[in-house]
């Protein structure tokens, strides 16, 4: 009876040094499966955090792309206006290049035909400023008497001045020098002399017109054209810029020829220059 206690007694101390040999090897496997675990997780842990910064970086990525792509649309549109714009400027700019054309060639034409009728005037009023009698008439821009005949003289001056009307001038001065070389002293030199300064005026060639004119002064100081040479040299040193010397001149016509159409032509243009 005693043998089967004891027996008994050691089985179950097998039984539970059995049992605690598996509780042992059971805990030594939890800890390593903990480990294991931890080990993992860590892991996981590290990768996901990389994942987040890779897909924090694609988000700031994307999103310079996405303003990168907003401001080239921003540029096409703005070089899509910017085109638009020029065309319609463009279009304007040619529209008003063709009315600037028009418009230029309209106050050409005015230009010249107010251009004519001066120069009609001004002969007009230059050749009539010394015809005081009655039975004279004006020919070929000099007077003579209605009952003579064309003298080879006249018919000289005539050529001449027709040429001169047509605006011939290079014409006309070769006519009115062959003219005084024939006839210096003629009845119509001072007028041939004065017609080539004014070919030379009409030419804006104003500082040969302003010699020329003097030699009208100078050579024919009785002649009726002196008045008409004086004014002319005043305008001419107006176009060139001689304010000064253009009031002198323009000031002693008015003084030593007070009654003449030039004098009063003389007194519009200082009024002007004041």
């Amino acid at each position: 009876m005693g043998g089967l206690k004891l027996k008994k007694f050691i089985f179950f101390i097998l039984i539970l040094c059995f049992l605690s040999c598996i509780a042992c090897a059971t805990t030594v496997e939890l800890q390593k499966t903990e480990e294991r675990l931890g080990s993992e997780i860590n892991a996981l842990k590290q990768e996901n955090a990389s994942l987040r910064r890779d897909m924090a970086k694609s988000d700031q990525s994307m999103g310079d792309m996405r303003k990168r792509i907003a401001d080239v649309s921003a540029d096409i549109t703005r070089i899509r206006e910017d085109t638009e714009n020029l065309r319609g400027d463009s279009e304007v700019q040619g529209k008003d290049a063709s009315n600037l054309e028009k418009e230029f060639a309209d106050m050409r034409n005015q230009y010249d035909q107010l251009s004519s009728r001066i120069k009609a005037l001004e002969n007009v009023l230059e050749i009539g400023s010394g015809t005081n009698q009655a039975d004279e008439k004006v020919i070929g821009g000099h007077s003579k008497s209605a009952a003579a005949g064309e003298t080879k003289e006249e018919l000289a001056y005539d050529s001449a001045y027709d040429a001169f009307k047509q605006e011939k001038y290079d014409e006309a001065r070769e006519g009115f020098q062959k003219f005084l070389a024939k006839y210096p002293n003629a009845e119509y030199s001072d007028s041939a002399q004065f017609w080539i300064g004014e070919s030379y005026y009409f030419e804006r060639k104003y500082e040969q017109a302003i010699l020329e004119y003097e030699k009208v002064i100078k050579n024919y100081p009785r002649g009726n054209k002196v008045p008409s040479a004086l004014l002319k040299q005043g305008f001419a040193f107006l176009n060139i810029g001689d304010k000064s010397s253009a009031k002198l001149l323009l000031e002693q016509v008015v003084k030593e020829y007070p009654a003449t159409n030039q004098a009063r032509m003389a007194r519009a243009k200082l009024d002007e220059i004041k």
